[in-house]
């Protein structure tokens, strides 16, 4: 059989520690042998980063934005910890904030359901893809201890120097305040890019929110989202039988409880940040999670929706064997796969994603995993396998499969 081949290149992002070893293992095992890889390469690694002045982010993300599909590795944002053990000229930012902020994107996380790993909700019978808002609100607020009694307002200074003031509070000892914000062009590719995955994936998306308190803040993106879904989207919706409505953030919560899945939540961004971890918990690990960031205007970026493994990765520096899930990070290359594979009309890399994906899954379900998975199966006699062999028992899978 003959390797694949790839007209378009993907945009690859190399990433750091334990990750990093996972991502050369799976192109030696799972991609190489059966594809003709083209993808132009990025070394996102902390110390290239370092190196580049952080230039590779930047030009990684323009890629991006050039070939439409990238696939990315975990990668270190550094704390006081790491500028040290780096030697870093400074502490750079997030690479996701950064890819995020250039694609202008929303993050889709969804849990890859295996039989032997049961969700805690026992309805579950479906993924639940909660879709996340990467800008403003509790992250880009402004902060204020107040020492004692004063009156503290929101202050709008127009163009031309006019004030429009709203009273925060009048105090009468020591408290604190918080100002936040947010863009409504940052809302409308929200919305967008929302609608268009709900498009591509043909899933009913909710929007959760709460504008019965916040009658301005909350209600502008609830407002937002309805009018660009009325203009924009409502007759293909309508099309794909699909639907999308508007409920408050506590009804939600109420209604994912009781759902049987298979629908996308979108929510603002710190209840997807808080979302996001609870239905991972819920559906069994992080490791077991698919993340794509999508641009409205239609770019696509996956990768694993967990960290660089630094614990496994001091461990493998030590000569010491790891167990280390590299499910999630063989999904981002599936997904990116897939991606491009759909882009460039090319039917035998779509397939080829989805007999990887099949043959991960089926290695799990017959009994052969990472020890993580096994501490939380229900299936029982189970193999707990290295890192490795892991991997090559997906590949034996997989060279059946094709």
């Amino acid at each position: 059989m003959g390797k694949i081949q790839m007209t378009t290149p993907l945009v690859e992002m190399d990433g750091d520690e334990m990750t990093r070893v996972l991502w050369k293992m799976i192109k030696d095992e799972l991609l190489l042998p059966f594809i003709n890889l083209n993808t132009e390469y990025y070394d996102l690694g902390l110390k290239n980063r370092n190196e580049t002045d952080d230039k590779v982010t930047f030009d990684s993300a323009y890629a991006t934005q050039k070939y439409g599909v990238a696939v990315k590795c975990a990668t270190i944002t550094p704390n006081a910890a790491r500028m040290t053990e780096y030697d870093l000229k400074e502490m750079w930012k997030s690479p996701n904030g950064t890819i995020r902020a250039i694609l202008d994107g929303t993050v889709f996380r969804a849990p890859i359901i295996v039989k032997g790993i049961e969700p805690c909700v026992k309805n579950w019978k479906a993924p639940i893809t909660i879709a996340r808002h990467a800008y403003g609100d509790v992250y880009k607020a402004s902060e204020m201890k107040i020492p004692g009694a004063g009156k503290a307002e929101l202050v709008y200074t127009d163009e031309k120097g006019f004030e429009t003031r709203e009273l925060i509070h009048v105090f009468d000892g020591p408290g604190i305040i918080q100002g936040m914000h947010n863009i409504n062009k940052s809302i409308e590719s929200f919305a967008r890019c929302c609608f268009n995955y709900a498009v591509d994936t043909k899933q009913t998306i909710w929007f959760a929110s709460k504008d019965t308190i916040s009658k301005k803040y909350d209600h502008t993106f609830k407002d937002i989202f309805q009018e660009i879904f009325d203009e924009e989207y409502k007759a293909k919706f309508d099309e794909l039988g699909i639907e999308y409505f508007y409920t408050l953030i506590d009804d939600a919560v109420a209604r994912v409880m009781k759902s049987k899945g298979g629908f996308i939540w979108a929510c603002k961004n710190y209840d997807g940040d808080v979302m996001s971890d609870m239905l991972s918990s819920a559906f069994g690990s992080l490791a077991m999670m698919t993340s794509v960031l999508v641009s409205p205007d239609g770019k696509y970026e996956y990768e694993a929706a967990h960290g660089t493994v630094q614990r496994h990765y001091y461990k493998y520096l030590a000569g010491e064997e790891t167990s280390t899930n590299s499910v999630a990070t063989i999904f981002a290359w599936t997904g990116a796969l897939r991606k491009r594979g759909e882009l460039d009309e090319n039917d035998e890399l779509m397939t080829f994603a989805d007999k990887l994906e099949k043959a991960t899954i089926d290695t799990i379900e017959s009994g052969s995993m990472t020890k993580d998975l096994a501490l939380i199966t229900t299936l029982e006699n189970v193999t707990v396998l290295n890192s490795e062999d892991f991997i090559k028992a997906i590949r034996a899978n997989l060279e059946k499969a094709l």
